[in-house]
């Protein structure tokens, strides 16, 4: 494959995919900043493995512009959902050293919920979505876990707003050579739709409550999501055949699992996704002259704490919910 991937955003999915399509042989530029760059230039990206540490001594930049993009370079999204347009303003008009800018790159987008691919698009003309999932967390500079082996997660990607079998086809096999057991999606949008409704358990794990209560306030928001995308005629894809992926997790020493990305960004104090997961439910409701009043509660309540410094496990429930789960277990 020529050129490289020039990957944009250096936590858990970007970093890990650094190292990843590094230790695969594939060219690859992680663009990082802060501490974490200091941290990557320094020592490499530590992946902590159920099998135990790695150090992987990728290829990092301050920007782009010192990535010297040229014309055979993708560019992978790897920002939270909330930073997307920031990140795509910034990038696309940057000039390539061998002619044009950065837009006439392809793109992959890599965000949950639903607005990531829109927001590629109003810039770059070759979109590819890509619906991923990994069990890795990120909440030190420069260190990944990834308690999955020897499949590092599951990728889904395809064309935005139609798919491209070629290009689609070398993305997926770019994936597969990274440790992701990677497919084909024709119809990308009803993919993140599929992970968004999974990522509904991200917004509700960071409030205090029994895991039998996160459970049904879970099923809740789900059942709104669900009920809304039926009504607007929006097509969800169907579950993966479970025999098609061999996803294990796996104890990693000092590391306790189950945290998804929210509250990995609460823990850190870093902005939170929210608006872009439960958010993108009420905006598809409030543009249709409909409500979605579970989620719109549950996006008030954790877009208040994160405003407010709180960490995960500090805020009950919003009460549109703990109601919900008091009446079921009534």
């Amino acid at each position: 494959m020529s050129g490289r991937y020039l990957i944009v955003g250096a936590g858990a999915i970007g970093a890990l995919l650094a190292a990843q399509w590094t230790l695969a042989g594939i060219p690859a530029v992680l663009i990082a900043r802060g501490r974490q760059l200091e941290a990557i230039r320094r020592n490499g990206v530590r992946v902590r493995r159920p099998q135990g540490d790695e150090t992987v001594p990728v290829t990092v930049a301050s920007a782009i512009d010192e990535a010297s993009p040229a014309r055979a370079d993708t560019v992978v999204l790897a920002v939270k959902s909330q930073d997307a347009e920031t990140a795509v303003a910034a990038i696309a008009w940057r000039p390539l050293v061998d002619g044009g800018v950065i837009a006439d790159l392809p793109i992959l987008t890599l965000q949950n919920g639903l607005a990531a691919e829109d927001v590629a698009l109003r810039r770059f003309a070759r979109v590819t979505g890509v619906s991923i999932g990994i069990a890795a967390s990120h909440l030190e500079p420069g260190v990944v876990v990834s308690p999955s082996w020897p499949v590092i997660g599951v990728a889904w990607l395809g064309g935005h707003p139609a798919a491209s079998a070629q290009s689609d086809e070398r993305h997926r096999a770019a994936f597969e050579r990274a440790g992701y057991a990677a497919f084909v999606e024709p119809d990308i949008a009803a993919a993140k739709r599929r992970k968004l409704l999974g990522n509904l358990r991200n917004v509700v794990e960071v409030f205090r409550a029994s895991e039998e209560e996160l459970v049904r306030a879970t099923d809740d928001l789900r059942d709104e999501a669900r009920g809304l995308f039926e009504r607007l005629g929006l097509p969800v894809a169907a579950d993966p055949d479970p025999g098609a992926i061999r996803l294990r997790i796996e104890p990693i020493d000092g590391h306790e699992p189950g945290h998804l990305s929210t509250w990995q960004s609460l823990a850190r104090g870093a902005s939170v996704e929210s608006d872009y997961l439960s958010g993108e439910i009420v905006l598809l409701a409030r543009r249709a002259g409909l409500a979605a009043p579970r989620n719109a509660a549950i996006q008030r309540a954790l877009g208040v704490l994160a405003g407010s410094g709180g960490a995960p496990g500090t805020a009950p429930l919003p009460p549109e919910l703990a109601r919900s789960a008091a009446v079921a277990g009534a």
